[in-house]
């Protein structure tokens, strides 16, 4: 059995969080909790809430023990990309793409 939680639209690149994910992934869920929580990186504080919302759905949902939990699957996928423009020489202009991600986690229970 497996739980899941998605956050959506994320205004950080699919880059900096999925190196975050790549330190959490195979994980326990409680020693993947606390490598989050000394993570220095702005990332950790989103990953970790999606990570305690599958912890939530496992054990609420699906009646999983906490203990027996751990990260099976983590990814970070691009989603829609805000378009901005800056001012640039010689009367151009330079866009800027301001990178949103969809964050999922899956947690299962250890066999």
């Amino acid at each position: 059995m497996e739980a899941r939680a998605i956050a959506k639209y994320v205004r950080m690149s699919p880059m900096k969080i999925g190196i975050v994910l790549d330190i959490i992934r195979g994980k326990n869920v409680t020693e993947a909790l606390a490598v989050l929580e000394y993570t220095p990186k702005d990332a950790a504080e989103v990953v970790s809430k999606v990570l305690k919302s599958a912890v939530a759905n496992a054990e609420n949902n699906m009646d999983l023990s906490r203990d027996n939990l751990f990260v099976s699957e983590a990814f970070a996928g691009p989603g829609p990309s805000l378009k901005r423009f800056r001012p640039h020489a010689q009367g151009r202009a330079f866009r800027i793409l301001k990178r949103t991600t969809h964050v999922t986690v899956v947690v299962k229970e250890r066999a």
